[in-house]
Parts: C-alpha cells; sequence; structure tokens
C-alpha cells in the first residue's frame, strides 16, 4: 500500500493531535510541527505528500509557510485551516498554491475525505488499486 506521508503544522496541540490520530488510522504517516521552522525541516527532510498549515501560526504565519513549501517542492499538495473571517489571506493562499481551505471548527469527516481525495483519488493509481 502506498504509505502516503501529511504532515500537520499548527500551533494548538490539541487540533495536531486530532489530526493526527485520524490521519494515522486511514493508514498515513503523520508529522507534526507547531511552527514555521519545524514544518519547512520536516518539508525538507521527509517530503510529506500533503500538509495540512493552519494560517495563524505565531512568527511564520501560514501564508509565508506555504510559499516556502511550495519553494522547496512544488508537487507538495497542501490545504489550509482557517479562522473565520481570514477571506483575505485565503484568496493569497490559493493564489500561493492552497488547494482549498477549511474553516475552523471544520467537519473533521469533511476534512478526512478532503485528504483521501487528494492523496487517493485521480493522480497515478485509481481507487480500484487502493481497495484490492
Amino acid at each position: 500500500m502506498h504509505n502516503n506521508k501529511v504532515l500537520i503544522v499548527d500551533d494548538q496541540n490539541g487540533i495536531r493531535v486530532l489530526l493526527t490520530e485520524v490521519f494515522s488510522s486511514e493508514g498515513y504517516k503523520t508529522y507534526q510541527a507547531s511552527n514555521g521552522k519545524l514544518a519547512l525541516d520536516i518539508v525538507r527532510n521527509d517530503k510529506p505528500d500533503l500538509v495540512l498549515l493552519d494560517m495563524k501560526i505565531p512568527g511564520m504565519d501560514g501564508l509565508e509557510i506555504l510559499k516556502h513549501i511550495k519553494k522547496i517542492d512544488a508537487s507538495i499538495k497542501v490545504i489550509m485551516m482557517t479562522a473565520y473571517g481570514e477571506l483575505d489571506m485565503i484568496k493569497e493562499a490559493t493564489e500561493s498554491g492552497a488547494l482549498m481551505h477549511f474553516t475552523k471548527p471544520f467537519d473533521i469527516d469533511e476534512l478526512r475525505s478532503a485528504v483521501n481525495d487528494q492523496l487517493r483519488g485521480g493522480s497515478s493509481y485509481s481507487r480500484m488499486a487502493v481497495e484490492s
């Protein structure tokens, strides 16, 4: 089975723990980072397939982190997690290569299926291959 890697970047420990549980149980290898520096170290060293990136992170914000991720490897998929009312930032994030965003508090099942669609849907191998 293809072991996709998911990096969760959020300064809130509770959200990292929750998402790590969700995506580990989906069979992904998960990584966590609480800030931009850690996130970019993981991106460089472990090359995640998809990053769940919180927009509001102290220090380097989500937009900056997103731009750095795309410079390191443009093929890494990024889904933003935003607070209500960050619409101007969402527009910029989309222009910088984010696939989509989820507004907190998000529906965990919607987020899970979005990640599954990105990592298992389309691309190089079909759903049939995943299920067999």
